[in-house]
């Protein structure tokens, strides 16, 4: 099952919730702040109908202005300190929501580059964007301001019904009686608002993902005179969003107004029995007036505290993908003594790698991929000596990848070992390993900036003029002197604004540029036109020497001086030897090599 299709049907969880904590610890101050003058509020607007009540009972009902001016100026300051505090708050709030939803971003940024190779192979793009940008500003706009919005209505709410016990607790009785009724339709909706939320945001991530094809695809979808059905598709998931969205919002179109009905109802009694016992000279005007506002002003916050429980139930469904991400474990892991001796990524200890030879040793290996039941590799044994050139050849999918995979440590084998110099290499870190290898993909990706610093990721100190040698290495200098603004160039967003094998010759300079003692050429060479193919060939040939290298390559004629040839179908290693070798046994790799020199030689005499 794809990550994308993972469910959440949790009910509310305060586990859950107890996961964005950690977000809160850097700026616990600013939330204390938060929530103390949130409470200074609430007490004052607890207090201003008693001073109603005070003012009518003290002044206008006895005609008298004796101890006004003292009256009025402890109001202003009141006034003054709430308006204060509410200032105040508001920046603790901006500050909380920027602060959480950035170091959010951070984490899933950096868990993101700890996760293993696989996992970007079963995980669209669309699923991660959605998490990464979409529901880490839910959770930390829900945070700052829903949760405090409920903390300030649910201290209004219990002070109100303290204050108006005091009053006169018969009818704070009457009012007291919409808490069940709001609970039961709480606990009711609550399980299906949560789940039509869920819908909705995992449907969200869909249209992200339809977002990003449409556009990454845009070339071919116009080439291809598909607009329509990208079109079509792309309806029909909106239209699944506006069902659930629907949905949703229809549930909580009727939990608000019920709320608001047993609110008003309360508020209409309130005014009847009061209004009564007014007339019958058992309330103070001023009483009835301090609670008629408590009974009228409790309204607005009992609905919004159903509004705010309502979003923090729905909102678990964001919790939930983000954490979920977060918890994400990595396939491919160091243990602890690893870790401790050579670092990981972001802390490595340089001074304790030791220097990469390249002789590598696959032992007994047998490997299953983690979503396949089928072994692809079964006690496979391949003696690489440094500075040995592998060529492995296929025809397409048949698997050509996976016996480099293993041996860059992209997945690992299900048994046996892999040796790098004689020792297993999950005694040693990945990035110690990584760090030797100059990976060059069939498809590469080129990062936005410049051509000069796409070429200096290889070697991040390296200087101007060992990046101009690098590329003059691979010929990689006649790309660079084509454009206008030479090694400044920017390439744009993936290298889009050059040509394909233009950006293999980028790729293959920034893996010379590493100088690493692997090399990885997959289809390195399968989009450049054959002049060029021809002097990255020459160039290749005096790069290679004295390192280790794998070549996949689908042109036979590429690798006939490789060391050993793996030939690979079906996902199994069925020949290997030299060309020679391979030629005078006459088996599977004799047939593709036949196969493929007739229809190039075909294809000159049609030229």
């Amino acid at each position: 099952m794809s990550y994308d299709e993972q469910e959440y049907t949790k009910s509310f969880d305060i586990k859950i919730w107890k996961k964005v904590l950690p977000f809160l610890k850097p700026f616990r101050k600013v939330v204390w702040m938060v929530i103390l003058l949130n409470l200074f509020c609430s007490a004052v607007d607890i207090a201003l109908p008693l001073f109603q009540r005070y003012a009518i009972d003290n002044f206008i009902e006895t005609g008298s202005i004796q101890g006004l001016p003292i009256f009025a100026v402890v109001y202003l300051v009141v006034i003054a300190l709430q308006t204060a505090s509410v200032i105040a708050f508001t920046r603790g709030n901006i500050r909380i929501e920027m602060q959480m939803g950035r170091d959010m971003k951070r984490a899933c940024f950096v868990h993101l580059q700890t996760l293993s190779f696989s996992y970007y192979n079963v995980t669209p793009v669309g699923y991660i964007l959605a998490r990464v940008m979409n529901d880490t500003n839910r959770i930390a706009g829900l945070v700052a301001w829903n949760l405090v919005d409920m903390l300030w209505a649910f201290t209004y709410v219990a002070g109100v019904f303290v204050a108006m016990a005091v009053l006169n607790w018969k009818l704070a009785l009457i009012v007291m009686l919409i808490v069940p009724a709001i609970a039961i339709l709480t606990v009711y909706f609550q399980n299906r608002i949560l789940k039509w939320n869920r819908k909705v945001r995992k449907i969200n991530s869909k249209i992200t993902s339809a977002y990003n094809e449409g556009i990454m695809g845009a070339k071919t979808s116009k080439t291809l005179v598909i607009e329509e059905k990208n079109a079509e598709g792309f309806r029909e998931i909106t239209q699944e969003m506006r069902t659930a969205g629907v949905k949703a919002a229809r549930l909580s179109a009727i939990y608000l107004p019920l709320v608001l009905f047993f609110s008003s109802l309360a508020t209409a009694i309130v005014l009847a029995k009061g209004g009564k016992m007014v007339l019958d000279d058992l309330m103070m005007i001023g009483t009835l007036s301090a609670f008629s506002s408590y009974a009228v002003g409790i309204f607005e916050p009992i609905q919004q505290l159903a509004r705010n429980i309502a979003e923090v139930i729905s909102a678990q469904a964001n919790i939930e993908r983000v954490t979920g991400l977060l918890e994400q474990e990595p396939q491919i892991v160091d243990t602890p003594e690893v870790e401790e001796k050579y670092g990981d990524a972001f802390f490595p200890k340089k001074e304790n790698w030791e220097e990469l030879k390249g002789d590598i040793e696959f032992k007994d290996v047998s490997f299953r991929y983690p979503d396949g039941n089928e072994e692809v590799l079964k006690h496979f044994n391949l003696k690489v000596p440094a500075g040995t050139t592998v060529a492995i050849v296929g025809e397409t999918g048949a698997g050509k990848s996976t016996l480099v995979n293993l041996a860059c440590r992209f997945f690992e084998p299900t048994q046996g070992h892999i040796l790098i110099d004689g020792k297993d290499y999950r005694e040693r870190s990945q990035l110690w390993l990584h760090s030797n290898i100059g990976y060059v993909l069939q498809n590469p990706h080129l990062f936005s900036g410049t051509v000069m610093d796409n070429i200096r990721y290889g070697n991040l100190n390296a200087t101007d003029e060992q990046v101009k040698a690098a590329a003059k290495a691979v010929s990689a200098d006649q790309v660079v002197a084509k454009l206008e603004h030479g090694y400044s160039s920017d390439v744009g967003e993936g290298g889009d604004l050059l040509s394909t094998g233009e950006k293999q010759l980028i790729s293959f300079a920034r893996a010379v540029l590493a100088d690493p003692r692997i090399f990885v050429l997959d289809e390195a060479t399968s989009s450049i036109d054959t002049q060029t193919e021809q002097l990255i060939q020459n160039a290749t040939e005096k790069l290679l020497e004295g390192r280790t290298s794998f070549l996949i390559a689908h042109r036979l004629s590429t690798i006939r001086k490789a060391d050993v040839i793996l030939v690979v179908k079906d996902g199994k290693v069925v020949e290997q030897g030299t060309h020679k070798e391979l030629l005078k046994a006459k088996g599977y790799y004799y047939q593709l090599y036949s196969k493929q020199f007739m229809e190039e030689s075909a294809k000159k005499v049609l030229k």
